[in-house]
């Protein structure tokens, strides 16, 4: 049976999460057989914890993805990304939510040439993290598609609209909602001939994930651009491309993921536009005049 001490997630301070090693190790005793297998996974190498995906620690613990989300829940968190940041600030790594490299005295120049070097690795990992058979089926998907449909929350949000507007300047039917009711709407609308891809960092946003299973119940489809190779998301994708790099240090959200992504995403542009010569060089040719219009 769950202890009623368990705080509320509205209360004041239960998302803080101070001591929450301690209140697992107190609470095992009366946790149920699944509980206690996630609490243990925890307790085992909770430094670890914080570089995993909810579905990385279902899996660890040999248990479902919504069973490690109740058990946090019941900790008085929101969810397993509230779990670990508590978990950070427990183990004295509140600061890795910035760039691990970045020191506090460090000038605005010498952040500069961090970053850079931190997107220069990144860009190096997604060679080494992309499937070249997955890539070609998702541009294979995308070019065959009726309707694409391009998703995203947050700050995956951006990027997602921006693939979009450069799928429609070649000629191609995308859309890239920006409200997360919209997309999972448009996503319900989508048929057997037509496409979703979805742009994640973690994979375990609620939002997108939705959006996803509802475009895999219609049978368009799906492809997932993302960091991790087990979550969430990529349980109901078609297509997983991992492009996140190494993440040295949990962060709410990774930043260098996004140069990843969006090269990526560049890659994915240029290799359907040599799919339709014709068409992309028409289009292109119609926006470059739209866009004079509106300069000096």
């Amino acid at each position: 049976m769950t202890p009623a001490a368990a705080p509320s997630p509205d209360e004041p301070g239960a998302a803080e999460g101070s001591g929450v090693l301690a209140r697992i190790r107190a609470m095992r005793p009366s946790y149920v057989r699944g509980d206690r297998s996630v609490a243990d996974a925890i307790l085992a190498n909770p430094p670890a914890v914080i570089h995993l995906t909810v579905s990385d620690l279902a899996a660890e613990a040999g248990t479902a993805s919504s069973t490690v989300v109740r058990f946090c829940q019941r900790l008085g968190l929101r969810g397993f990304h509230a779990l670990k940041l508590a978990i950070a600030r427990e183990l004295g790594s509140g600061d890795a939510l910035i760039e691990s490299r970045i020191d506090p005295g460090d000038r605005p120049a010498d952040v500069l040439t961090k970053i850079l070097a931190a997107d220069a690795d990144a860009l190096r990992d997604l060679g080494s993290t992309i499937d070249p058979g997955r890539l070609d089926a998702a541009v294979d998907a995308l070019h065959g598609a009726g309707r694409i449909l391009v998703v995203g929350v947050g700050t995956s949000a951006p990027l997602a609209q921006d693939f979009a507007y450069r799928l429609m300047t070649i000629g191609l039917h995308a859309d890239a909602p920006a409200d997360a009711h919209v997309q999972h709407v448009a996503a319900r609308l989508l048929g057997p001939s037509d496409a979703c891809l979805a742009v994640s960092h973690t994979g375990s946003t609620r939002e997108t994930v939705s959006t996803m299973e509802a475009a895999h119940g219609v049978r368009a489809a799906t492809i997932a651009v993302t960091s991790f190779a087990r979550s969430p998301l990529t349980a109901v994708t078609d297509t997983v491309l991992v492009a996140g790099g190494r993440e040295t240090s949990f962060r709410i959200e990774a930043m260098t993921s996004r140069i990843a992504h969006l090269s990526l995403l560049d890659a994915m542009f240029v290799s359907l536009a040599l799919r339709r010569p014709a068409a992309a060089s028409a289009n292109l040719e119609l926006t470059g005049g739209v866009l004079a219009e509106h300069r000096f």
